[in-house]
């Protein structure tokens, strides 16, 4: 599979911090804004299933007088094919 650039994070070559005490790792945020809680855990399901990601966390944040004041962030990494990891 061939990833695309722009869903791809940059990381420098050889960047390794596991050993170090503050467990640093490459992850991405999305958001899924909506008008019920409910709505928004549907866009979030359905993006999932169309790209190969490893959910990390979710996180949820209310906006008063916005139109969509639902907000559903999730944190993940790619799945990377095995040849490619």
């Amino acid at each position: 599979m061939e990833l695309d650039p722009n869903l791809c994070l940059d990381v420098p070559e050889g960047f390794d911090d596991t050993d170090a005490e503050s467990q640093v790792h490459p992850i991405a945020r999305k958001l899924f804004p909506a008008t019920t809680a409910a709505e928004a855990f549907g866009k979030a399901q359905e993006w999932v299933g169309e790209n190969q990601v490893f959910l990390l966390d979710v996180s949820w944040d209310f906006a008063y007088d916005e139109d969509e004041p639902y907000t559903l962030s999730i944190y993940f990494t790619f799945e990377l094919e095995p040849e490619d990891a």
